[in-house]
């Protein structure tokens, strides 16, 4: 609450003891002005709470505005219903005292309200379980079922109570909510048949006709239209802005379910309500003898159904009075207007019991039923909700017995007030002054005495014999009294209980009990049986420790915003705040306890701040002499101070508001220092924490690779002992370790290309595997390598490849043809005669070179062309066509192995006619014979001859070529009749270096 006090200029002070003109009303009511205007409308007298109606919903009901006021010291928060609902609740707690919150004031200043709001607070803040949960729930939804029957709209407030509550809530051992108990007082009854200009009924009848279903409607006998009633239309006020009597009867309905209210029950209490239209609209007619009967038949039908009675013996207890003289009963006649009184008091009897039992009801549903449970020993908080006090220019018999409550409690307030200011000085230790206010037990007197009293003359002028009336009740009191003495009465007639007696209705069978008919004696008045009830209730609440909230309705309009100074001064002076406000300030206007005070300014002196270690009275007192605290200013108690004077308070809250700023300073500084030195603190001891662990994990590992290896080479060295065993523990890891070596240095150190023969040597147990791997390789390569080739390179390899199985190392010049590429002719087309080409016609040429032919006789030489066709080969002499040898009949080749050029085609001679074989010199013997060998698919048939060829002249006669090696290359025909050849011998066969891929793929090249 301090903390509020710097902004006591713009918003008043949150306590109003702290008012430093607290005798002027004046300053009071601007007090009050100031906190309207900012929304603001709780304020303290000390423990009790000033409530103003803001007419508006504030967003300080929330569940965190709960949770802010819970378990939080009185002052330490702002004026809220909350913070006395919770100082209430947690006195009982630890102080096992019973509790009670007294809400009071005029009719629409929030009062039911704040009842709501306590009982939300109980709800969503106490503890709770399963069973709980439930109490929670019926305590809450017991409210719009009370309000619905029990409330009602007046001039003055929307939803005004037209009775008192009383509800007691009983709280287990841990706090929590297991029951309650509602006490009701005094039912405005007579506005079930009665309501001045602009009020209305009770909310049920209105709820009931607008929000229910059109079956039930039609069940009751009722129509949406409350115009169609008499009890409705008397206030001429149906309809109601500010109330949605449609959504209100869900609200009612769910309500009732949640309390535990049957469908029967339900259904019951409903018949009840429509009941009371019905009777509403009963209407009389007048015989010539001035006896009255019922014009409306319709009605009684439905009444009968509805309340379960017999119609005829209704309506006879409608017209007639039973009397009983001497023992024998005799029915007389009523006139229309004692007939339409006896209508209107079944009415208000029916209404009036019937809510009696719904309390009854709603009591049995909050009831705790576990037996374990001891009721006595049960914690109690009591909420008082009672109806408010209001002056009219004509006040009735409710309103007389209303202000009477209210001036019951306002004498309640005063006594309990002085008597906790009383208790507080003397437990203190501080010196009781006397306080000089207006007691009001003169004017509960003037009500209550006996005697002489209000009720009591009333009383009397109701049990005198004759005619008594309201006028001789007001030849006694000087006042206007209209229907005291009737209301007072409250009496029904015999015959009308005998016919509710009778009813079937369960419901009426309990309010009207069979043994009212036999009881002879008279009841107590309206007034009496209030008054005795108004004094149990104060002696229900002197047991208790009373928490008090103080409602003020701020205009009549019903406005937010608006501050009505007039209204509001009339409220504060019969209310009893000022008196309650010089109590409080009679000594002095503020007090807390040493510790709270002590906690709060102690920064004010050197010697208390930071911290003070002697004793509490010591360190206060220390703190007010530097303040310069005047002895007249305070007085120390036993566990508080006592301030006198609010400027002695509001200049010590101007201090520390001073002294804040260089706090804030010196706390922002000293913060920063430690803040900077904790990070530091925790980053250093952080680094050393991850160093060691570094440490570790690195001399962890160190020790392990140490392990490890020592094993390796432990185990290394036993493998190489064990090297030529069996493979064996002993061995397996070095022979597996020499095994990968060979691998990974073979995998360093692949051939590159296939003429790279280079392969590592393989250890003893990997011979034949190093074998294997260096023929795949091998062939991995070449496979490569061929893939890569284009088709062109690909013919001239094969070309290559036949040329090497037919002559590699058996023809001296094979090696020199080696690096020259074969052609696909040696003769250009130039060099063709065009009459040949014409004679070939379409068939394709497959390969032509020049040659030497020598003859058969004489070995002439001559110079051909060799002709390569599909099928033959055909020796050409210019444009001549000289031979043509088809490849079927050529038996065979013969070449010498000397590095000449020539060559013997060996054909097939059947007869004289047929030409011998042809021999032939070319520069390019082996490409040549390689092409016809190709062609003539005849590679296995090239014969490589030493020394001598034989072959056929003709038919019959063979020639014989003789070679041998020289200088030079000499062809002629020796003395012996031989061809003979000298060739020149060949001078080194390194040429194979050109052309290196093709030695290889000599031998792999047919392979993939």
């Amino acid at each position: 609450m301090e903390s509020a006090l710097t902004a006591r200029d713009r918003v008043g002070v949150q306590d109003f003891v702290l008012l430093e003109n607290y005798t002027s009303e004046v300053a009071f009511i601007e007090n009050l002005r100031k906190r309207f205007k900012e929304n603001l409308i709780y304020t303290y007298i000390g423990s009790v709470l000033v409530s103003m109606n803001p007419y508006k919903d504030l967003e300080i009901y929330t569940k965190q505005h709960m949770e802010r006021y819970r378990g939080v010291n009185f002052y330490e928060v702002s004026p809220h219903i909350y913070a006395v609902a919770d100082n209430a609740y947690r006195s009982m707690r630890t102080e096992r005292r019973d509790q009670c919150i007294l809400i009071s004031g005029e009719s629409g200043a929030g009062k039911t309200e704040a009842s709501k709001k306590v009982l939300q607070y109980y709800a969503i803040t106490c503890p709770a379980s399963e069973h709980v949960q439930t109490v929670k729930d019926r305590l809450l939804q017991s409210n719009p079922v009370l309000e619905a029957f029990g409330n009602a709209k007046t001039l003055r407030n929307d939803n005004s109570s037209r009775f008192g509550k009383y509800m007691d809530i009983q709280f287990d051992f841990k706090g929590a909510p297991v029951g309650g108990h509602i006490i009701n007082y005094l039912l405005e009854k007579s506005r079930v048949v009665h309501q001045s200009h602009g009020e209305r009924n009770f909310h049920i009848f209105y709820q009931l006709i607008e929000g229910g279903e059109e079956d039930l409607l039609r069940r009751l006998g009722l129509e949406k239209n409350p115009q169609q009633y008499q009890y409705l239309v008397k206030g001429n006020c149906p309809k109601v802005s500010s109330i949605n009597d449609r959504n209100d009867w869900k609200i009612v309905r769910k309500a009732l379910s949640i309390i535990g209210f049957t469908d029967d029950e339900v259904e019951e209490l409903l018949n009840i309500i429509a009941s009371v239209l019905h009777l509403g609209n009963v209407q009389y007619g007048g015989e010539d003898s001035g006896s009255a009967y019922i014009t409306t038949e319709t009605q009684i039908k439905y009444l009968a159904r509805l309340l379960g009675v017999d119609g005829t013996v209704l309506k006879e207890a409608l017209t007639h009075k039973k009397i009983i003289a001497k023992g024998e009963e005799l029915m007389s006649p009523l006139n229309q207007e004692q007939a339409a009184s006896a209508r209107d008091a079944l009415s208000k009897a029916i209404y009036g019991r019937t809510f009696t039992w719904l309390v009854n009801k709603i009591n049995d549903s909050l009831a705790f039923k576990d037996d374990s449970f001891n009721s006595k020993n049960a914690s109690v908080i009591g909420l008082l909700d009672i109806y408010g006090f209001e002056v009219f220019q004509n006040n009735s018999f409710e309103q007389f017995c209303i202000n009477y409550c209210n001036e019951k409690l306002q004498q309640l307030f005063i006594e309990l007030t002085l008597k906790s200011e009383q208790e507080e000085y003397e437990a203190e230790g501080i010196t009781w002054e006397p306080v000089q206010y207006f007691n009001n037990k003169i004017i509960c007197d003037l009500v209550e005495e006996k005697f002489k009293g209000i009720i009591s003359i009333l009383d009397e002028e109701c049990l005198r014999p004759g005619d008594a009336s309201d006028i001789t009740f007001l030849e006694k009191l000087e006042d206007t009294v209209g229907g005291f003495l009737d209301k007072n009465n409250d009496l029904l007639f015999r015959n009308l209980k005998e016919a509710m007696c009778m009813s079937e209705n369960k419901i009426l069978t309990q309010c009207f009990d069979r043994e009212e008919l036999t009881d002879k004696k008279r009841p107590e008045t309206a007034a009496t049986q209030f008054k005795n009830s108004l004094a149990k209730l104060m002696e229900i609440l002197m047991s208790k420790e009373p928490s008090y909230v103080r409602c003020i309705k701020p205009n009549d309009a019903k406005q937010a915003g608006r501050f009505d100074e007039v209204l509001i001064r009339h409220q504060v002076k019969y209310l009893g705040l000022m008196e309650n406000l010089r109590v409080r300030r009679a000594g002095f206007a503020y007090r807390r306890r040493y510790e709270t005070f002590l906690q709060r300014y102690k920064s004010l002196c050197p010697d208390t701040w930071p911290n003070w270690d002697g004793r509490l009275v010591d360190g206060v007192s220390t703190l007010v002499k530097h303040l310069g605290y005047k002895p007249e200013e305070y007085k120390l108690g036993r566990t508080k101070i006592f301030i006198r004077f609010p400027k002695t308070l509001f200049a010590t809250e101007d201090a520390l508001e001073v002294r804040k700023h260089s706090l804030a300073t010196q706390l922002q500084s000293s913060w920063k220092g430690y803040s900077q030195k904790t990070k530091y603190r925790k980053m250093r001891q952080s680094a050393i924490k991850i160093q060691a662990w570094w440490r570790g994990i690195l001399a962890c590992r160190k020790a392990k690779r140490r392990r490890e290896a020592a094993n390796t080479i432990r185990r290394f060295i036993k493998g190489f002992i064990y090297r030529h065993q069996p493979r064996c523990p002993e061995n397996e890891y070095f022979l597996d370790y020499v095994r990968y070596s060979f691998l990974m240095k073979l995998h360093r150190s692949l051939p590159k290309t296939v003429l790279d023969k280079s392969w590592p040597t393989p250890p003893p147990a990997l011979v034949e595997a190093s074998e294997q791997l260096r023929k795949l390789c091998m062939q991995n390569m070449v496979w490569k390598y061929c893939k890569n080739i284009n088709p062109e390179w690909k013919h001239q390899l094969e070309q290559k490849m036949v040329a090497s199985e037919i002559f590699k190392d058996k023809k001296d010049n094979y090696p020199q043809s080696v690096p020259k590429l074969f052609v696909d002719t040696r003769l250009n087309g130039e060099d063709i005669n065009p009459k040949l080409q014409q004679a070939l016609g379409n068939e394709k040429m497959k390969y032509a070179v020049p040659v030497t032919k020598y003859d058969r006789n004489g070995y002439k030489a001559r110079n051909r062309q060799l002709l390569l066709m599909a099928n033959s080969a055909i020796i050409v002499e210019e444009g001549k066509l000289k031979q043509c040898i088809d490849y079927s009949s050529l038996k065979g080749i013969s070449v010498s192995s000397l590095s000449d050029g020539m060559f013997v085609l060996h054909v097939t001679c059947e007869d004289n006619k047929q030409k011998g074989d042809v021999v032939l010199q070319c520069e390019h013997v082996i490409e040549t014979l390689t092409k016809v060998a190709i062609c003539a698919d005849k590679m296995n048939s090239i014969n490589i001859n030493q020394g001598s060829i034989k072959f056929n002249v003709a038919q019959g006669k063979e020639g014989i070529i003789d070679f041998t090696s020289g200088s030079e290359l000499l062809i002629a025909k020796a003395k012996n009749g031989h061809l003979s050849v000298v060739s020149i011998a060949p001078r080194n066969n390194n040429l194979y270096v050109h052309f290196p891929a093709l030695l290889s793929l000599s031998s792999l090249f047919g392979k993939c």
